[in-house]
Formats: structure tokens, sequence, C-alpha cells
């Protein structure tokens, strides 16, 4: 640092207008923190007072070439994320500034809270998070908390010992062990039981957990990234989610808009995912008709991206996109349920003043449903368990509602 003519803080300042990249490890007898904090502000990669050990210097260095190779490899993905199938959904100004957003967070350990309707690409924001971080080279772990029950969970995240339950015959490690230094993906963090919330709560607070049947304290280093489409402000209110662990979570909340609200990514996400359904089902790429891209400029996508993943799968595979036209036009124009729900309308007008307000609102909210899961189910060609998305319902909720819907596959 102290040097004739230029001293170390200009100099540096010299090198980083010189090569922005070039990483710099500044050597001083100055330990002062204001000068420390000055250089670190100027880019400096890392600072060492004199005098130190060689085997200080080495390791120095090492972290400060390991720290440039990371970013190097995150630069990589970032311009491989922006060419792929997942790249498109960038494209409006909207998902811009969320991408800006993420970018901003992804060198920094808080968590994160992504939070948007099913299918409008959740999970792909949270991987480009990990893509773009420097946690890149480290695992990315994906649980979906909805999936399993309360005690299968508790031992998929924190894994078990030999013998903690019945079938346990060996010791298998957690998630979150897996995660070490790299980023856990809570799916559908809103439909995890209140045992596990404080369990979570609690690795949270202590980067450390026990594997269930044993009392070793494991550490970890994990980025916590959560996903909900669900309100959990309003489930906090309700007493269904913790306070103390919404508040752990949502440190940095990113806001997802439905496909409807960016309209301007359609016309890619049609090219990008025609290319891939292609070459993945060996049939010709083909060339969409004006009257389906209307089409698609005019529908409200209730399922989003992955709802227009779908319909672009079955026209490659099936190659015939009039189907797909002809259901958005009975959607545009609400023919599916519309004799039935006219039936109970007119049936309560027959009877008024007979049934009880309530009796009116029941019936009429019921035949809404029915009419809600009909033309979903009939969008997903009667995929239970992906119309269970798109309603924001557990595959066994959407069961039980069908059979007391009286619905039926036709």
């Amino acid at each position: 640092m102290m040097m004739d003519g230029l001293d170390g803080l200009q100099t540096l300042e010299r090198i980083h207008e010189a090569d922005p990249a070039l990483p710099v490890v500044m050597l001083s007898v100055s330990g002062k923190a204001s000068t420390i904090v000055e250089a670190m502000r100027l880019g400096a990669a890392d600072y060492l007072t004199k005098p130190f050990e060689e085997d200080e210097l080495e390791a120095t260095l090492r972290n400060v070439l390991e720290r440039r190779a990371l970013l190097e490899e995150r630069d990589r993905l970032v311009n491989e994320l922006g060419g792929s199938s997942g790249g498109a959904i960038w494209a409006s100004p909207a998902m811009q500034r969320v991408r800006s957003l993420l970018e901003q967070v992804a060198d920094t350990d808080v968590t994160v809270l992504i939070h948007g309707e099913s299918g409008v690409g959740k999970e792909v924001a949270a991987r480009t998070l990990h893509g773009v971080s420097t946690r890149v080279r480290r695992n990315f772990v994906k649980v979906n908390c909805a999936a399993l029950p309360t005690d299968l969970l508790e031992s998929e995240l924190f894994g078990y010992e030999k013998g903690a339950f019945t079938g346990a015959t060996h010791r298998k490690q957690g998630k979150f062990e897996l995660a070490h230094r790299g980023t856990i993906f809570l799916d559908e963090i809103g439909e995890m039981s209140p045992v596990l919330q404080a369990k979570l709560l609690a690795v949270l607070q202590d980067s450390a957990f026990a594997r269930l049947g044993g009392n070793e304290e494991i550490k970890v280093d994990v980025r916590v990234v959560c996903a909900t489409n669900r309100h959990l402000d309003e489930m906090v209110k309700e007493g269904s989610f913790r306070e103390d662990l919404y508040f752990r979570l949502n440190v940095v909340n990113v806001a997802l808009p439905p496909l409807r609200e960016r309209r301007e990514e359609i016309a890619q996400l049609v090219d990008r995912f025609a290319t891939r359904f292609s070459a993945r089902y060996d049939r010709p790429r083909p060339d969409f008709g004006e009257r389906l891209m209307r089409s698609f400029e005019r529908y409200p996508f209730p399922g989003n991206v992955r709802e227009l993943e779908n319909m672009i799968k079955r026209i490659i595979v099936l190659e015939n996109e009039d189907i797909i036209i002809d259901e958005i036009a009975r959607y545009g124009q609400g023919e599916r349920g519309e004799s039935r729900l006219r039936e109970v309308i007119d049936e309560i007008a027959a009877n008024a003043g007979d049934l009880p307000l309530r009796e009116v609102g029941r019936r009429a909210a019921l035949e809404a449903e029915r009419e809600a899961i009909d033309r979903v189910l009939h969008h997903t060609n009667w995929n239970r368990k992906q119309a269970a998305k798109l309603l924001g319902v557990s595959y066994k909720t959407l069961l039980h509602k069908i059979r007391d819907c009286g619905l039926e596959p036709g």
C-alpha cells in the first residue's frame, strides 16, 4: 500500500480501470479498518496485513482464484439460460425486472420467497437464481412440500439414522445435507404442516439440524428459496402459517406476474416449446397459423406458461392445431357447464322465497366450482395431477371434488 508515486489505493483504481474483472489482493503493513474498507470498496478481492504466513497467502490466492472461476461459470450459465427454452420467460419488461432482482441478490445468502399463480415459472426463476450465483457448481435440490405427508417429508428434508423407524435399514442423508453449499428449493411451502414449519424455522435460525433418530448436530450452508401460489400473509392471519417463519422466508419477495399480463412472451415461448417437442417426439416442426396465434392473444391462460407448454406439446404430438383453437373458442363462449348453471339459476328463480339465501349461495358456488374443475380437466385432457396443480389444490382434494361433482371423462 505504501509506494512511491501512486499509492496502493490509486494503483488499485488504475488496475480496475484497465481490467475490471482482474482480481487484486492488497498487501500492507497498515491494518487500519478505514484503509481495508476503502480497498474493498474499490474492488480488492482480499486484503492481507504484513507480516503473514506463506500458507495464509497461498490460501488467500486459492480462494480468490476459485471465486473467479465460479463467477466465470456463472456468466457462462447466464448466457445458456438466456438461450434455453426457459430464457423466453424473460422477454417482457415485467420479467426483466424480476431477473434484475434475482441477479441483484444472487451472491447473498438471504432467503427468497417466489410468489405467483400455478404455472407462471417459479421453478425457472429459482433455478435462474441458483445459476447466476456463486453456488452454481453445487447442488440445486428441489423438494415439493405438497407431494408427501408430514412424516415422509420430514425424513426427506432432514434424513434419518439406521433404526430410526421401521424400514430404516441404513442411514440416509436428507435434502438439506445434499444441498450443502448449494440451493434448496422448497416448492409449495404453504402446504407444509405446522410441525415441520417449526423445524424449518430452527434450521434457518441455527443452520443446523439432526437426522431423525440421531443426536449429532449437522451444520449446513444452504441457500433457501421457497415458492407458493398461496397468500402466506393471509395464512398467517388465519393461523395456518407461522408468522416468525413467514418473516424469515420473506426477506426478498419475488412476485411473478401471470402470462396474461406479459403476452409479449407468448410468441417466443411457442417457438421454444415447438422446437423442444418436435425434437423430443421426432415430429416435423409446424408453422403455426394466424388463427391459433390470434386465439393465444385473446386467451387468458388460467394455467399460465405450463398450460401453453401443454398446448404446444399436444399440437406437436397430434399434428393438429384445430383441437386447441376449438378449445379456446369454447372457453371464450362459456359453453362448458353453461346449461347446468342456467338450470340452477332457473330453479332458484322458480322457487324464489322458498330457498334460504345461504342455500342459494351454496348451490350457485357449487355449480361454479364444478364448471371451473370441468374446464381445467378438459384443458389438461383429464390429467388429474396436472389439473390439481392448475387449480391450486392437492391431488386427493381434486379426486374428492370430481366425485362430488359427478364429473366423468367424455
